[in-house]
């Protein structure tokens, strides 16, 4: 599809040489630099990762988790989970006796001991080519010296003022003489500077043991939770081999569970019974089926995703083409279902996503996130970490296989993709927005591969999310469309906020060329060279 230049809109990037995709220009700018000295896709997502923990505090930080693919030209997948544990003394019974349904957000109780700066150390000293420290130091620029607050930024961090207003310490580091930063104001984060400066010189060290571990222990159980040093010490990320199912003569590869990856495949084998190539891209029909292939794969999510210690059902089972074939027979084309069948299997059972490829062509597909806008709205201020909120995604039913306990991770959200073709990576991407990731991932995917966007395209192409028992669509969906779902049952409301965002690279192998796009609902860009 070619681009009408009469209307707004952004062009994809081109290169041969390398090419960065994330959602803030400061950090698509330090790993490009990155690439242009030498350095390679791991080296640079690194450091574009902690630049974003510094100037997009909304959505990643230090406190958080960390997920990546990593196809290396000629080499097997690698993926990693850099998931944080519970703390070993977690006990459901306590949130039974409080009477709790949930573990709640804005407490110590849902802050997992933060995976991400582990993930980077391993990564870099297994994959990359400089040290953890060297990839530190335009973070640490940004953090001591200031960055300006950016449009998309500026408003993440309005949103959120209430819920950081309720914690002292949060506050103090977040607001700005008495208020959230707007557009244009500098920001600094002297103690996150110092605490970067100390993982660049200790690596991981510097943040699960020593001085930073004690004082976010502290902070942690001032509040009361129950972290350990010991909790934090022990922290290690994992090497996973990535999931791949096939789509069309392609292979769409995830992290597998805990994270919510096999959802987007699942979705996309159920949207594959259907014949999507006299359908209009924008149209009622296809909406109207993506919403409802999404309600049938979020349910089996909910049933059954979970630390996979603790699975009753395999990935393979939750991915089979019986399974998408059973869920598919309860859509109706052309009308919302009241009931879309049993949750059974069949017998036989806020958030930063970047994307590199360097100039040996290798891809790395990477995401970091402290999960709800500013994560669980608690931060250290000796260390000026922000703890991610990702205990939240616990249940709190000690017969659920997520169910809230003592070193177990939670169901995750954040899922990096990887598309392979001939035993090549063809689109490494991501589209960031919590729960809507799976859709946003399969939204994408049809756009480029079923109706022939470029990679821009179909991250600008509007979105929709079918929410409990509504669909929030974006103002971009047209009336017409609109009008067509209601009268095929839906009930519509229009989203409050921009549905998420994303990032990617095509690398056409034919041409010589990488091809990067970036989601116009963020700050971020794409640059090729």
């Amino acid at each position: 599809m070619a681009r009408d230049f009469q209307l707004p809109g952004r062009s994809p990037v081109y290169g041969t040489n390398g090419m960065v995709s994330t959602s803030h220009p400061l950090a698509t700018e330090a790993a490009i630099g990155v690439l242009r000295r030498g350095g390679n896709a791991i080296d640079a997502a690194i450091t574009a990762s902690a630049v974003l923990a510094v100037v997009e505090p909304a959505m990643t930080g230090l406190g958080g988790d960390c997920f990546a693919i990593y196809a290396e030209a000629g080499k097997p997948l690698v993926g990693l989970i850099g998931a944080g544990r519970a703390p070993a003394a977690t006990d459901v019974q306590w949130f039974l006796d409080q009477g709790l349904e949930d573990v709640p957000v804005e407490s110590p109780h849902s802050v997992t001991i933060p995976g991400a700066v582990d993930a980077w150390d391993k990564l870099l000293a297994d994959h990359g080519t400089i040290s953890l420290g060297d990839a530190m130091q335009p973070a640490i620029r940004y953090a001591e010296e200031g960055f300006v607050v950016a449009p998309k930024v500026a408003a993440d961090w309005a949103k959120f003022a209430p819920n950081l207003a309720a914690h002292e310490g949060t506050r103090d580091v977040f607001f700005k003489n008495g208020k959230t930063p707007v557009t244009g104001d500098i920001m600094r984060f002297p103690a996150l500077a110092k605490t970067l400066r100390r993982i660049a010189d200790k690596g991981r060290d510097g943040f699960y043991k020593g001085a930073a571990a004690r004082a976010m222990v502290k902070h942690l159980n001032a509040l009361g939770g129950v972290h350990t040093e010991q909790d934090f010490a022990v922290v290690a990320a994992d090497y996973v081999d990535p999931i791949g199912c096939e789509l069309g003569g392609r292979q769409l590869f995830e992290i597998p569970p805990p994270t919510q990856g096999i959802t987007a495949q699942l979705l996309l084998k159920i949207i594959a019974q259907f014949d999507l190539k006299d359908m209009d891209p924008t149209g009622a029909q296809r909406f109207h089926l993506e919403l409802e292939a999404a309600r049938s794969a979020y349910r089996f999510r909910n049933a059954f995703l979970a630390d996979p210690e603790f699975m009753v059902a395999t990935s393979e089972e939750l991915i089979s083409e019986k399974l998408a074939r059973q869920l598919a027979s309860h859509i109706d084309p052309q009308r919302r279902s009241a009931d879309l069948g049993p949750v059974s299997l069949p017998k036989g059972s806020d958030t930063i996503y970047l994307s590199v490829v360097d100039a040996n062509w290798n891809a790395v597909s990477f995401i970091n996130s402290i999960y709800h806008g500013f994560g669980s709205c608690q931060t250290d201020p000796e260390t000026g970490i922000l703890f991610h909120s990702r205990g939240n995604c616990f249940v709190v039913d000690p017969d659920h296989p997520n169910c809230v306990g003592p070193s177990k991770r939670p169901m995750h959200t954040i899922i990096p993709a990887m598309v392979m073709k001939n035993g090549r990576a063809e689109l490494s991407y991501g589209v960031m927005g919590a729960a809507y990731q799976p859709v946003g991932q399969a939204h994408a995917f049809t756009n480029i591969f079923n109706f022939g966007m470029d990679i821009q395209e179909a991250f600008d192409h509007p979105r929709m999310f079918g929410e409990g028992e509504r669909a929030a669509y974006e103002r971009g969906i047209p009336e017409a469309t609109r009008e067509g779902l209601i009268k095929m049952g839906h009930t519509l409301t229009e989203d409050e906020s921009p549905r998420g965002g994303g990032q990617g690279v095509y690398l056409d192998w034919d041409r010589g060329i990488l091809i990067g796009g970036s989601d116009p609902r963020k700050d971020g860009s794409s640059l090729g060279f």
